[in-house]
């Protein structure tokens, strides 16, 4: 065992060095800290061996390697079971205290729990702090001190108590000189993804509002998975919003969605299975395999839903318009249930997010939180007539749409709305 004593500072969904809380209090101490990254194999074992995601992941730390190299340090990275990875680590380091930063999901926080029972056990502080949000979930509740359900009335909480956050940066250089293999990610059990993720660009914040629901002119900010993972901080990302001149209170709100949903996740984590509203227990979903198979492969025949599943299963990106004529249809005109799609989802999207991911599906389905009513069905060909009147995306995405080896809508849009609306009001539970 090392004698000298160190803290270590865990990455998890903070791939950065500058504006990471939970890594500037570590390394503000007069103890060393040591950089760790865990590929949890518990997630890896879910993904597919060329998942997109692991690729971005290495690549990042790759970056981070490649500064703390400059400092003389090193990121530790492991492979396994972070529980088993921490007993291991306690038996190779005088480890002094754990920091990271909070993670919201219910997997975390379960293993994060375990992890700080074993270390206490060992006379290790487990110190954890509040990160990838601007306000927690007990941070903004109602006056009853009961969580908010519906978004609105959050969001002007939330902007209440909003102040212009200050970035976090690097407090002290108290790194511990470890200097380590760095594994190649064939060790890790992967291969490189032929899918990138794209850099982030916040250029398109001139034109946001008036171009955010056009998918064709791809004007969106990239921003999703590197919010997912870190990449950029979430003060620092509000600041340069904050610069801008143009009024960004749409892309603001959008961040705000993000935070609602984390908080939704938090306090009422049956949401990952369940309905967030038990009245619609009992709908009865089709679940027809054959149908859910051509909605994933972009064959339903309505040329903006097709488009948006090609888009996704190419691409891992989808437009955030068409995410929602995506997720409705297969909701509302074919009557599969919400979990199967977000599980798809998950599978698929660079940028998924539980909660998010969670918590917009359901809102597709109308069976979550401040979720469009039932009876609210998109009409996907009228959609296309409001968003790519021209077909400029579609015609990207599905280029024989105008041959006849496109085929023919695989349901009749009025006939799907009357079914859907029955549906749902006969397996109302009152």
């Amino acid at each position: 065992m090392s004698e000298a004593r160190i803290n270590i500072f865990w990455f998890r969904r903070d791939l950065r060095l500058d504006d990471n809380v939970g890594l500037s209090k570590a390394l503000s101490t007069d103890v060393a800290t040591l950089p760790l990254f865990i590929f949890d194999a518990n997630i890896l074992d879910e993904l597919e061996y060329d998942d997109a995601r692991v690729t971005f992941i290495y690549d990042k730390l790759i970056e981070i390697q490649e500064e703390l190299t400059k400092l003389g340090s090193g990121i530790l990275i492991k492979v396994g079971d972070p529980i088993k990875v921490f007993e291991e680590l306690c038996g190779q380091f005088a480890i002094d205290s754990l920091y990271c930063n909070r993670d919201y999901e219910p997997y975390a926080r379960e293993r994060d729990e375990s992890i700080k029972q074993l270390l206490q056990r060992k006379g290790i502080d487990f110190k954890s702090f509040k990160d990838q949000v601007i306000f927690e979930a007990d941070e903004i509740l109602k006056s009853d001190g009961k969580p908010y359900t519906v978004y609105t009335p959050y969001k002007n909480a939330w902007l209440k108590k909003f102040e212009v956050p200050v970035n976090i940066v690097e407090s002290g250089n108290h790194w511990f000189i470890h200097q380590s293999r760095f594994p190649k990610l064939e060790e890790i059990g992967f291969k490189r993804s032929s899918v990138n993720v794209e850099a982030y660009d916040l250029s398109v914040l001139d034109k946001y509002v008036q171009s955010r629901d056009i998918p064709s002119l791809d004007a969106t900010s990239k921003l999703g998975p590197h919010l997912r993972f870190g990449t950029i901080g979430i003060r620092q990302l509000i600041n340069e919003i904050l610069k801008t001149e143009h009024n960004n209170d749409v892309f603001l709100s959008e961040l705000i969605w993000r935070e609602f949903f984390f908080q939704i996740l938090y306090h009422f984590p049956h949401v990952v299975d369940q309905n967030f509203r038990s009245k619609y227990n009992g709908i009865q979903w089709r679940n027809n395999e054959g149908e859910f198979k051509k909605w994933c492969d972009g064959e339903t025949g309505y040329p903006l839903v097709d488009a948006g599943m090609r888009q996704l299963n190419q691409t891992g990106y989808m437009h955030n318009r068409v995410r929602m004529i995506t997720a409705g249809f297969l909701c509302k005109h074919l009557l599969i249930d919400w979990r199967w799609g977000e599980a798809y989802f998950a599978q698929k999207l660079l940028d998924y997010e539980l909660s998010s991911n969670n918590g917009n599906w359901q809102w597709a389905a109308g069976t979550g939180c401040d979720a469009a009513p039932y009876f609210r069905v998109f009409n996907p060909t009228e959609q296309v007539k409001k968003f790519d009147p021209k077909l400029s995306y579609i015609q990207r995405w599905v280029p024989e749409v105008d041959s006849l080896n496109y085929p023919k809508p695989m349901v009749e849009h009025k006939f799907a709305r009357e079914r859907a609306i029955n549906t749902y009001k006969a397996g109302i539970i009152n």
